[in-house]
């Protein structure tokens, strides 16, 4: 019988909240948020009129209590309601307006447990109803609870301790009509242009999810993912080594995923290291990037800082989660490999054929637009033009890109939504680049990128 009892290296327990599992009570849901923000925004506007002042609908919708509700009903979601703002959030980056930014940044914190009994219920369609008689430990509180699952700790009956991710009840039935239902609230409120078709962004966004869903299908990821790692030297550029935990093949389904328990800490731990080290961890993850593109041509593309996790004692990188591992096209690696050497060598033209070959830019944009695109390329890519170690930590790279990001959507109306292959890339350096920045790391670009540049 497993062991119902905590223990004490369990994360302080957060209060659990059912999750919605069926179709109609997602619905629900959203019709419920909807019903209320309708009532704030005739409340707030009937008080403007009494004051004889002519309300505005847009600034009706985004009041502090109307945003609250928006973040605080999604996160309760979780699932692809969740999921859908943690993507466009992380692709959008700092280019948000500030009350949307506010709303997904939300939706990025850690999600609150489903309650036991529910839990008990998903692994008893999953394991049968006898499970528990299987293990000598399953610890009931999880170690960390995200938008699609919660994992939790488990001591096999042969001594095996294992790290079981469960995924929420009705999150792949409701991805589709989730997605869909979150795009229509965000047009309701206005801060997406109605020029921009985000159509594209939105189908790849239910085809990952239903991928990220099918638990058996990032189990193979993994070990893909693990074989490559593998048999890749990295000595040339680092000299941290990744460690990638091996699936557990008898306790995984398609919404149960089952793998080694790895002691480690977040990479919050790395802030405590010397310099030496976090420059030797960013180091690594750089090159690992860079591989990921133009050798291996399989990316994890979620850049959230829970997938990483640190081994102090041994100064081992720890690789977690390939739910949004994707395969990189050919064409789109020989393109970037392009734009990589256009960006090393400062040659605009080069990147601009780039740009075009990729998709970032294309025929309808103005001079000036692709300009201002190219303008951003370059500066965003200054790291590999560096000689020597790029100093992140005092770079203020992400703020000028800020500015000039602003800049080019609200001065120059530029609203393009670009391949999704080239959102997943820059949404997983982008990511890397704020890490880097976090640990105040030094990297030398130029060399971690060597192998793929021809000058």
């Amino acid at each position: 019988m497993a062991d119902k009892s905590d223990t004490k290296d369990e994360l302080t327990p957060r209060p659990s909240k059912a999750i919605p599992s069926s179709r109609l009570s997602r619905i629900g849901r959203l019709g419920s948020l909807a019903g209320k923000i309708a009532g704030n925004v005739v409340t707030q506007g009937a008080g403007q009129l009494l004051k004889g002042e002519k309300p505005v609908l847009s600034s009706l919708l985004l009041t502090p209590k109307n945003i609250a509700n928006i973040a605080d009903q999604l996160a309760s979601m979780r699932g692809a309601a969740m999921k859908l703002g943690q993507l466009i959030s992380m692709d959008a980056g700092d280019f948000l307006p500030e009350e949307l930014a506010v709303i997904l940044g939300r939706l990025r914190e850690d999600a609150d447990p489903m309650p036991k009994n529910q839990l008990i219920e998903t692994l008893n369609n999953a394991w049968g109803e006898k499970w528990q008689d299987g293990l000598l430990y399953f610890s009931f509180a999880p170690i960390a609870a995200a938008s699609i699952g919660q994992v939790h700790k488990v001591i096999t009956m042969e001594g095996e301790m294992l790290a079981v991710k469960v995924q929420y009840p009705g999150v792949k039935q409701s991805i589709d009509s989730d997605i869909d239902n979150v795009a229509t609230l965000i047009k309701l409120t206005g801060l997406v242009p109605k020029s921009l078709d985000i159509g594209p962004l939105l189908q790849d966004a239910k085809t990952q999810l239903h991928q990220e869903a099918d638990y058996e299908r990032e189990a193979k990821m993994l070990n893909r993912y693990r074989a490559l790692v593998e048999a890749c030297d990295f000595s040339r550029h680092c000299s941290t080594a990744f460690i990638i935990p091996n699936t557990h093949a008898p306790l995984t389904t398609s919404t149960v995923l089952a793998m080694d328990f790895v002691e480690s800490q977040p990479l919050d731990a790395l802030l405590d290291e010397p310099q030496k080290i976090r420059d030797a961890v960013m180091t690594a993850l750089m090159t690992l990037f860079f591989n990921e593109v133009f050798n291996f041509k399989l990316l994890q593309s979620d850049p959230n800082l829970a997938n990483y996790r640190f081994k102090p004692d041994s100064k081992e990188i720890v690789l977690l989660d390939f739910g949004a591992t994707r395969e990189v096209p050919d064409h789109i690696a020989a393109q970037y490999q392009i734009l990589l050497n256009s960006a090393a060598n400062n040659d605009k033209e080069m990147m601009q054929q780039a740009a075009y070959a990729i998709g970032l830019i294309d025929e309808t944009h103005s001079q000036t637009q692709l300009d201002a695109v190219i303008n951003i390329g370059m500066e965003a890519c200054e790291a590999i033009r560096h000689e020597g170690p790029y100093d992140f930590g005092q770079s203020d790279l992400i703020t000028r890109l800020h500015e000039k990001g602003m800049t080019l959507t609200m001065e120059h109306n530029f609203w393009h939504t670009p391949p999704v292959d080239a959102l997943f890339i820059h949404r997983k350096l982008g990511g890397l680049f704020l890490l880097a920045k976090r640990l105040s790391a030094n990297v030398d670009m130029r060399e971690a990128a060597s192998t793929w540049l021809t000058a």
